[in-house]
């Protein structure tokens, strides 16, 4: 009797231990208020000038942040520097990016018909300070002189500046981009008429929607990951995967159609509660109870909102509004498939031994390597993942160290009833929780 007191006992100091590691591991990771969006530029003719209308982030541009490299100016090198540009009132931003124009205009790549052409700023337009938290977006234009004949110009930028949507405006079958990673658009005819055929369309959207939630959608790997951490199984796990996605392409299209609207201030406090709702509701519940698939479609109804204002930014083409809308949300499936595939491959070792399979001795190995590996990916930070995550390499690597650590430990822990779910399910849960209620509290009050 007291032996399994204390044992039990044991077990409660290191699910509360777990679950404060992986809180404070997820919130570092998670504290996120300066999200980086891409700029949007619309490219015109006027007269014997090619012009550019461009709504973007000044701050990160003067500040030096590299948006290759990070989806949060929180998370960069340069962040001080960002916050004291972003407490600036609309002129002396303005005054700023003045400035640092000649450095940008040397990073922009411009040709017409392989004639390099030199932009030269036009105006800034600098909206008030409002709310210091959240990303202000600018408006600039810039132009140049196109040389007598010109029929076509290619453009882009160094991958630094970050990802840029590129629309032609007042031409008919206009080109429509999205340019990430330093890539340039390629000859684009000022006549116009090279408009992305609907396959084509199709397949660039793609990229847009897995990129939003690999690496950038971290509220939404959350919420999938509460999905996950109940249900480690194929069928209660299969049915509120597809009742998500239905729910969210539902809202998806109808928000992208403009037939539903509702202000970002009230769906992603909303979206934050869904997270810390499916955590909560993990450490209580040990199965998927019969309304909660009823539960998650109404949560993928909000989900769907949160990703229709990814969209709205981007300004969907018209002509090739459905094939662009069905690649954007295939993306998007496609990035929440890889979330569970990854952490189900993570966790399965433990699984497998806490079902009982006579595996002890390869999964203290399994997790020790893969424990070491995380610590050393932290330690190195290569930049080719940095790149490829947009963040330094610890906020994705340090909660993973962590699961590998509680998932050996469930491990050890073998002889214990439910080890795994004590373990590793309920400290998980209550970390995801945690940060979903911090969220909360950031997008209502802060």
């Amino acid at each position: 009797m007291i032996g399994s007191l204390f044992v039990s006992s044991r077990v409660s100091r290191l699910r509360a231990l777990s679950s404060a590691l992986l809180v404070t591991l997820l919130g570092l990771s998670a504290a996120s208020a300066h999200e980086v969006i891409p700029t949007i530029a619309d490219m015109r003719v006027d007269g014997d000038r090619i012009v550019f209308d461009l709504r973007a982030n000044l701050e990160s541009f003067v500040a030096g942040v590299d948006l290759s490299e990070t989806n949060d100016t929180d998370l960069s090198a340069e962040a001080a520097s960002y916050d004291s540009l972003r407490a600036l009132d609309p002129d002396a931003l303005a005054a700023q990016f003045g400035a640092f124009w000649p450095q940008m205009a040397a990073a922009i790549m411009l040709h017409a018909d392989d004639v390099a052409l030199v932009p030269e700023l036009d105006s800034v337009t600098v909206p008030p300070i409002g709310n210091p938290e959240l990303l202000r977006t600018s408006g600039l234009t810039f132009s140049a002189a196109l040389p007598a004949g010109t029929t076509a110009v290619d453009f882009g930028w160094t991958a630094a500046l970050g990802a840029i949507v590129l629309r032609q405006m007042d031409v008919p079958e206009p080109y429509d981009g999205y340019l990430d990673n330093g890539a340039t658009s390629g000859p684009i005819a000022l006549a116009g008429g090279d408009r992305a055929t609907g396959w084509e369309t199709f397949v660039n959207y793609i990229p847009v929607g897995f990129d939003h939630i690999l690496p950038k959608g971290l509220d939404h790997i959350l919420f999938v990951l509460g999905l996950f951490f109940l249900a480690a199984q194929a069928g209660p796990l299969v049915l509120q995967i597809s009742l998500f996605t239905l729910a969210h392409t539902i809202t998806l299209a109808l928000a992208a159609l403009g037939y539903v609207s509702i202000p970002g201030e009230i769906v992603e406090p909303l979206i934050a509660a869904s997270i810390v709702f499916v955590a909560v509701e993990n450490i209580f519940t040990r199965q998927v109870s019969r309304w909660r698939p009823y539960v998650i479609f109404g949560f993928g109804l909000l989900h769907g909102l949160g990703f229709a204002s990814v969209l709205g930014e981007f300004g969907l083409p018209q002509e090739t509004f459905v094939a662009a809308l069905i690649g954007f949300n295939v993306g998007v499936e496609a990035g929440q498939l890889a979330v569970i595939a990854f952490m189900f491959l993570c966790v399965w070792q433990a699984i497998r031994i806490d079902r009982g399979a006579n595996e002890v001795a390869q999964g203290f190995a399994l997790y020790a390597v893969l424990f070491a590996a995380a610590v050393a990916l932290i330690a190195l930070n290569p930049p080719m993942l940095v790149a490829l995550l947009e963040n330094p390499v610890w906020v994705f690597a340090a909660p993973l160290a962590a699961i590998f650590a509680l998932s050996g430990l469930s491990i050890a822990m073998r002889d214990q009833i439910d080890a795994y779910r004590r373990i590793v399910t309920i400290p998980a849960s209550a970390a995801i929780a945690a940060v979903g209620a911090f969220w909360v509290v950031e997008r209502v009050f802060l």
